[in-house]
This record gives C-alpha cells, structure tokens and sequence, in this order.
C-alpha cells in the first residue's frame, strides 16, 4: 500500500485514511531524525495541519518520492510554497467545507465583543449582579462594518451581516461584483467604518496588514475582529492602540504566536479571546477531515486532486 506520513494528529483524518493506505505519524516517533530516514523513501503522500509546524525544505529533504501534500483547513501559510513548487509538489487544502462555520463564528464574535457579553456572564458568575446592574454596552446598531478579504468566508459574513441592516464595504485588491462599498486600501476601509473584520489570508503578503495606521484610522469608536490569521495584525500595535484608546475594542479568535496569547491582552477585560475555534464544531472538522483524505484518495486513484491550492494547479496535467 501507499506509504502516508501524517505529522500531527488528526483523528478523523486517520480513519478515514488508515484502510487504504499505510500510515506514518511523524508525531509518535523517539527519534525523529531516524524515523524519517527509515520511511522518508517511501513516502508519497502527506497529510499535514498548522498544528504540525510549518512544512519547510528541512521535512521535504527527507521525503524524495512525494507526490502530494493534504493540508488540513482553508488557509495555507503553514506551508513554505517556494519550497513545495520548486519540487512540483501538488498542495490541497479544505475550502468550501468551513465557510459557513467560520462566518457563523465571525457574526457570534462580533455581537460577543460589542455587547460585552463574556465581561457580563461573569459579573453574573461573581455574584455582583445583586451589587448593581451591567454597565451599558456599545451596540452593532448604526455601525458600519468593513471587511478586509472578501473571499467565500467574507461574502457568507456580509449575507448574514446584512440581516441586521448595517451598512458593507469590503477591500480586496480589486473590487468584486456586489453591492458593497470598495476601497483601495486597509486603511482607506478603517478611515470609512467602525467595525473591522479581518478575513483576508496569512502569509508573507498580508503580515502586518493591520498596522498603526490602520487602527488609528479605524478610530477610538472602533472595534477589530480577527478571525483570519494572527500574522495580519501587528499584535504590538494592537496592544498599544487598545492601551491607549485608540480604538474602541477587539475581537481575536487567532494570535501571532498561538497557542501563547500576551498578557497584556488576557489582562484587557473588555477584549474578546478565543482559543481559535472559527471552524471547531464536530460537524465541520469532520467534513475537512474528510476533504483531506478525500484528496489523497483521487490523486492516488486518478492523479486529480479535488481542491489543490492555485499555487499548484499549474503542476497537474
């Protein structure tokens, strides 16, 4: 059978996969160094997540027959792309299958953060509500929300953002066809809103993207949702433009260096932190962990990929 190394566990991806294929898991070896030089001939498939570490030439040395890497979830800045298509090495990821959850996800943060709603339930927990009532919170009432990426996840966001009768506008480096206010820059869109959802993809070209400027722009009435990658934001910037009331408040399912969170953050009651769960339901993991094998399975059956990322499409007859 087919030789697959998994580099972190994946539970539903491993069902699924340990039928058809014989399975490696790069995880459970003493000896790392040994271990690959034992199955990294005979590796032709990789099914790898964020939590895996980032896949680089110091893995792919070690695997000279590989043909495919699996990734499981949508963004893909785990990945060192030049070192993947220098070896025309085809890369799939999971779209599709956590739009909704991460847009479900996205609108629960927002109202969770503009309420108040964690600082609330645990005055309750305290005991203080007897004490004197919850301070009055802001509202998403007459707010306008920007989106900075308006991809499938951003699109599915504005659809449900739109139910609540707020005003869109979006940035992305063209504009799309919808009914959305565009502007040409991060900072343009801020200067325009008071909301700011970032959904645009990790990676070398969006590091930092929300920086000084931005926040500043985005104003002391404003509030930043991330629900993208924590690399988009300037997490010193942010603790700075939170620290000094720059901005309103901030809404952060993902961080720079996961699974750590600053301090200075945790310390900041009125900020919203989650343990970045946009597509962590049962439902949804399982249905990427499924698009992971499913991956696999087709190329090894027919050579065709079902969702390769577009930097690899070019490698597939």
């Amino acid at each position: 059978m087919t030789d697959i190394l998994l580099t972190a566990p994946m539970p539903a991806v491993e069902r699924g996969l340990e039928s058809r294929f014989t399975l490696h898991r790069l995880w459970q070896a003493e000896n790392r160094e040994a271990f690959l030089a034992q199955v990294g001939p005979r590796i032709a498939g990789l099914a790898i997540s964020s939590s895996g570490g980032r896949l680089d030439d110091t893995l792919l040395a070690h695997l000279p027959a590989l043909q495919i890497v699996s990734s499981f979830g949508v963004g893909y800045d785990h990945v060192d792309l030049p070192a993947v298509t220098a070896r025309r090495l085809v890369v799939t990821n999971t779209p599709g299958v956590l739009t909704e959850e991460v847009a479900d996800l996205t609108l629960g943060l927002l109202l969770t953060t503009l309420r108040q709603i964690p600082a609330a339930e645990r005055h309750v927990r305290a005991g203080l509500w007897p004490k004197g009532g919850f301070p009055l919170s802001p509202s998403l009432r007459g707010r306008k929300v920007g989106i900075l990426g308006l991809g499938d996840i951003g699109l599915a966001t504005a659809r449900r953002l739109e139910a609540f009768g707020v005003e869109i506008a979006y940035h992305t480096r063209t504009p799309r066809s919808v009914p959305y206010a565009w502007y040409e820059s991060p900072v343009a869109l801020a200067g325009a809103v008071d909301v700011l959802i970032v959904l645009t993809p990790g990676g070398d070209a969006t590091r930092h993207l929300v920086d000084t400027a931005v926040l500043t722009a985005l104003g002391p009435d404003g509030v930043l949702i991330n629900v993208a990658r924590g690399s988009v934001v300037d997490t010193q910037a942010l603790i700075e433009a939170l620290t000094n009331g720059t901005i309103l408040s901030a809404g952060l399912d993902v961080f720079e260096d996961e699974p750590r969170v600053p301090q200075a953050l945790i310390d900041m009651p009125h900020v919203v932190l989650l343990p970045h769960i946009g597509s962590a339901s049962m439902v949804t993991r399982a249905a990427m962990g499924q698009l992971v094998v499913d991956n696999l399975v087709s190329w090894f059956d027919t050579g065709k990929p079902l969702t390769p990322i577009a930097e690899t499409r070019g490698f597939l007859a």
